[in-house]
């Protein structure tokens, strides 16, 4: 059955459908096979409902119109602003610029696709005025962007939180010493590049243009505190957090920015539903994929088949971030966490691995994927937005992988990297 299953998927792929429909079609064909027909589809049909049903996921789609909001505004512009005011003028000081403008904005809006179009469209132009080559901006902005994924808020998070019932807020917290050490990690390699290429510098900003970038940058700032501080304080839940971050970035872009008006609204709207309409059908059909090829004990001969039984922590922590990392280079992120984390289920808990720890590293993994040949979305996404070939995006991105794929290797050798905020903030 299962290799039926991955045949039928496989080819569907190939043959250039969407996501949604290989998996679709390869869940329907396994339920046929086990039930001997569409007798019990009613059964398949709960599953996808069971899949939607969580009320934390109502986070997804408020998360996703509040970075809609801010992307077509200005918030995105005075992060970049007051990042290069302070920075610019160093040697990389655009580089890092980048690399932390993404993680500002990341801190925003938790999207990395949204962090591509919001922060690459501007500074890309700028880097290669600079004299920065086009494969290492492309990649510079693909694989900065996936810091998203790990600070607050992160879609993924929410995702795995639902999926494996852990504490999204703990998570959030979670997420955020990982994100910055890559900053760091990037932000060293920028440097490295800018001296062995002998780029020149930016001007450098007198205090009082700081302090004006700064002034237009504060508004925008209240973000991550008010989902971290909110989450920390106990003021509201992820999910609350959200609703506020929709309200926040509705008044800052409409009535204080007065970026938007009243009939952007409609296009806002529309594109968050045709989203928030992806994602939700690829978190049903998922779940219910999930829910298949648990029934038919297919991870359990798979893992078996690998000896992980036999394995100790650390060893169940490598096989999960090499099984994340490989689909998430030819598969949709949200697909491969609602598929492969019920899979690992049983040997984290058998090990007694932390899931908070657990749900760092299959973020991290799943937003390295995404940056990575051959089919890693985000590249994609670049490849639309900045209408590159797709070697030309792609060139560039073995250094930052490489420091990524370290910093994964780190967060598992010192876990306190990730713990530390979380045993802060909630132990």
């Amino acid at each position: 059955m299962a290799t039926i299953m991955m045949v039928i998927m496989i080819g569907l792929l190939l043959l250039g459908f969407p996501m949604m429909v290989p998996l679709i079609a390869g869940a329907i064909v396994g339920f046929v096979m086990m039930f001997d027909g569409f007798g019990q589809m009613g059964t398949f049909i709960q599953q996808m409902m069971a899949g939607i049903r969580p009320a934390s996921l109502i986070a997804v789609p408020m998360f996703i119109l509040a970075a809609d909001i801010m992307t077509r505004g200005q918030s995105a512009d005075r992060l970049i602003n007051m990042v290069m005011a302070f920075i610019g003028h160093v040697k990389g000081g655009l580089a890092i610029s980048t690399a932390a403008s993404c993680t500002l904005f990341g801190a925003v809006s938790g999207s990395t696709q949204a962090t591509v179009v919001a922060v690459g469209s501007p500074l890309r132009p700028k880097l290669l005025k600079a004299g920065y080559s086009d494969s290492f901006t492309l990649a510079l902005i693909i694989n900065s962007s996936d810091i998203a994924f790990l600070i607050p808020p992160s879609i993924g998070f929410i995702i795995y939180g639902v999926i494996s019932e852990t504490s999204i807020a703990e998570l959030f917290i979670a997420g955020i010493g990982p994100g910055l050490l890559i900053l760091l990690m990037f932000s060293i390699y920028c440097l490295i590049y800018a001296h062995l290429n002998k780029l020149p510098t930016e001007d450098k900003s007198t205090w009082g243009q700081r302090a004006v970038a700064v002034r237009e940058a504060l508004w925008p700032l209240f973000f991550p505190v008010i989902i971290v501080g909110g989450i920390y304080g106990g003021i509201f839940s992820p999910t609350e957090a959200a609703a506020v971050c929709v309200l926040y970035a509705f008044l800052l872009e409409f009535v204080v920015f007065k970026s938007l008006k009243f009939p952007d609204i409609y296009r806002i709207s529309k594109s968050t539903g045709l989203i928030t309409a992806v994602v939700f059908i690829l978190v049903a059909v998922g779940t219910s994929f999930s829910w298949i090829i648990s029934f038919a004990q297919i991870p359990q001969s798979l893992l078996d088949s690998i000896g992980i039984s036999e394995m100790g922590p650390v060893g169940v922590m490598i096989a999960i971030s090499v099984a994340f990392f490989i689909a998430c280079m030819f598969v949709d992120p949200i697909v491969v966490i609602l598929v492969l984390t019920p899979i690992f289920a049983p040997a984290i808990e058998a090990t007694g691995l932390d899931p908070v720890l657990v749900g760092v590293l299959i973020t991290l993994q799943v937003a390295i994927g995404s940056a990575t040949p051959p089919f890693g979305c985000d590249i994609f996404t670049a490849i639309a937005i900045f209408k590159r070939p797709y070697w030309e995006v792609v060139r560039g991105t073995p250094p930052f992988i490489v420091m990524l794929l370290t910093a994964a290797g780190l967060i598992m050798a010192f876990p306190q990297i990730a713990l530390f905020l979380r045993d802060l903030a909630f132990r």
